[in-house]
């Protein structure tokens, strides 16, 4: 990917992150704008614009980043009280940044999925 992927900048080295988590192939980050006490941000090292284009184009490779999410977890003491593991993906999906990332949300109640009644 060009220079102009925020996440490809990060694994380039070229901006800063508090990573918390690298592999051959994820690497796992704090989000600067936390949703919950505990908001990680896990991204395959390999650009992919969105979840269902990385499971399709390298089905190995997302499992890498569940299991790096899981690992993460685990690490972060989120695997007794729960988790949520979230993809965003496309325009209606809420995705900001077009580079896959599963957010890694714990640490408190999450609450309900969905702020409000979408029907």
């Amino acid at each position: 990917m060009g220079s102009d992927c925020l996440f490809c900048r990060i694994v380039a080295g070229e901006i800063p992150a508090t990573v918390v988590r690298e592999t051959d192939t994820t690497l796992a980050f704090r989000d600067i704008d936390p949703k919950a006490p505990v908001h990680i941000l896990v991204i395959p090292k390999e650009h992919y614009a969105d979840i269902a284009t990385l499971a399709q184009g390298d089905p190995a490779l997302a499992a890498d980043v569940l299991a790096t999410s899981a690992a993460v977890a685990e690490d972060e003491g989120l695997l007794g009280d729960g988790f949520r593991l979230m993809f965003n993906t496309g325009a209606y999906g809420g995705q900001e940044v077009f580079h896959v990332h599963a957010h890694l949300l714990g640490g408190a109640p999450l609450g309900p999925m969905l702020a409000r009644d979408l029907a």
